[in-house]
């Protein structure tokens, strides 16, 4: 990675939250940044040009579904990932680690990587660290990941350990195996919710000159209080001068929670998969559009939105379509849902760089409801299963 390649510009005085600007390939981004989910190359129910006029500046796709659909070779003769999908700004592609755990109905780990069945047609595919690298390479994503092992929250501690060897292993040699041709290839630091084994694969994949680090395994279903304990003995242990990124993690509390742990870069399928359900961001939490008190109320889901749909459309219309079923109704509330949270994270660099952070944080979180924890938790685990037996991991 070149010297100049993230280079942090302003630092709280009161918590790790920090402002940073990150060059790639397709451009700058400054973060804290989050980046919506296309894990087939769109974001579902959006155009690239929804994308650019609600402020997005960098996205997620998938190489485990890619792979399989419609095939890494025909994006290839497109031209690369970018022009496959006809967005020219930055993209990070996730190696498929915690898809092949989420989505296959069978899979076998070894030394020399995972053996898996597509969960769309029960084929049997082979996925080494440095295919997934090349694979990677081929779609050209400004940022690309290392091959990880991804065991579940519930997982025993020797799991976790033996997770923890192979995924330091295979980093090395995604590390190796991958060629200097600008993509940045971040590591990835598991270990479960056991201190010492996120402390000791940190040591390890940082021991590693990766451009930037990622901590994954979190947001699976273990309650707040314990992703923070696992954020923040990770992060003591993560270099100053590279990104850090928060893998899986998107609801708006759990941002500025992480964002004062000295979070970089966030992704999350949650503000798009809520939307095509009716639940819509607000600054006083998420309100259900289907509900039939919205049905007469002729005004825009929140005032002071100034997205296409809060412009455009009133409750009452949002409403009627999600009870019709219409296909304007997902797309509407998408282009909501993302705009506040681009909102969001763009109030929160504009914090940390006028040193109000904290007082942002605290006055955004004593308005905001969020949901009940036990309820979030449940809904956690079911998503999880759900997305087994659909096989997709944006349901």
């Amino acid at each position: 990675m070149a010297a100049q390649t993230f280079k942090v510009q302003t630092t709280s005085s009161t918590s790790r939250a920090r402002l940073a600007e990150l060059s790639m390939l397709h451009g700058k981004v400054q973060t804290p940044i989050f980046l919506p989910v296309g894990s087939q190359a769109t974001v579902r129910a959006l155009t690239p040009q929804d994308l650019e006029d609600i402020g997005i500046r960098m996205i997620l796709c998938n190489s485990y579904h890619l792979y399989l659909r419609p095939g890494i070779e025909i994006i290839e003769k497109a031209g690369g990932l970018h022009q496959f999908m006809a967005w020219d700004k930055p993209i990070l592609t996730d190696s498929g680690g915690y898809q092949i755990f989420s989505l296959s109905s069978f899979r076998k780990i070894t030394s020399d990587g995972v053996v898996f069945r597509s969960h769309i047609d029960g084929s049997e595919h082979h996925i080494s660290p440095e295919y997934a690298i090349s694979l990677q390479e081929k779609l050209g994503a400004d940022i690309i990941m290392a091959l990880d092992v991804c065991p579940e929250s519930t997982a025993k501690n020797e799991q976790l350990a033996g997770a923890v060897t192979y995924t330091t292993e295979w980093a090395a040699r995604c590390f190796r195996s991958h060629q200097d041709n600008g993509q940045l290839l971040f590591g990835i630091i598991q270990g479960g919710l056991v201190p010492e084994l996120r402390k000791l694969s940190a040591e390890q994949i940082t021991s590693i000159d990766f451009p930037g680090y990622a901590i994954g395994g979190l947001s699976l279903g273990e309650s707040k209080a314990s992703m923070q304990e696992m954020v923040d003995c990770t992060v003591e242990l993560m270099p100053d001068n590279k990104p850090r990124y928060l893998m899986g993690v998107g609801s708006p509390e759990d941002i500025l929670d992480g964002v004062g742990r000295g979070i970089d870069i966030f992704d999350s399928a949650l503000p798009t998969r809520v939307a095509r359900n009716g639940a819509l961001y607000t600054r006083s939490g998420r309100k259900n559009i289907k509900q039939a008190i919205f049905s007469d109320i002729f005004e825009p889901i929140e005032g002071s939105c100034g997205c296409f749909t809060c412009r455009n459309f009133t409750q009452a219309y949002v409403h009627h379509l999600f009870k019709c079923e219409e296909l304007l109704a997902y797309r509407l509330a998408t282009i909501h849902n993302l705009f506040f949270m681009n909102t969001l994270v763009s109030e929160i660099r504009e914090s940390i760089g006028s040193g109000q952070f904290p007082a942002f944080r605290e006055r955004f979180l004593s308005i905001y409801k969020t949901s009940d924890e036990d309820r979030r938790i449940e809904q956690k685990i079911r998503s999880v299963e759900a997305k087994r037996k659909k096989g997709t991991d944006d349901l």
